[in-house]
């Protein structure tokens, strides 16, 4: 499963991939991996994304709409 949001709220925000990665402490094949749904997200890493981009995680996973 991919996950869209992901990616509109980290270009929304204005950030690069290696920055919202080093944010939250991963490398950038491993934001890359998450976005593209190759990979599970760990729920802390999730809620440090959440808090970066403020928004909800089931928005985030493409769970609800905005």
């Amino acid at each position: 499963m991919k996950y869209p949001n992901i990616e509109a709220e980290r270009a929304r925000a204005g950030l690069s991939k290696k920055a919202v990665a080093e944010h939250i402490g991963v490398n950038v094949r491993t934001y890359q991996n998450w976005q593209g749904g190759r990979n599970h997200i760990p729920s802390d890493k999730l809620c440090a994304l959440c808090d970066l981009l403020g928004c909800s995680a089931d928005y985030l996973l493409g769970r609800v709409e905005r």
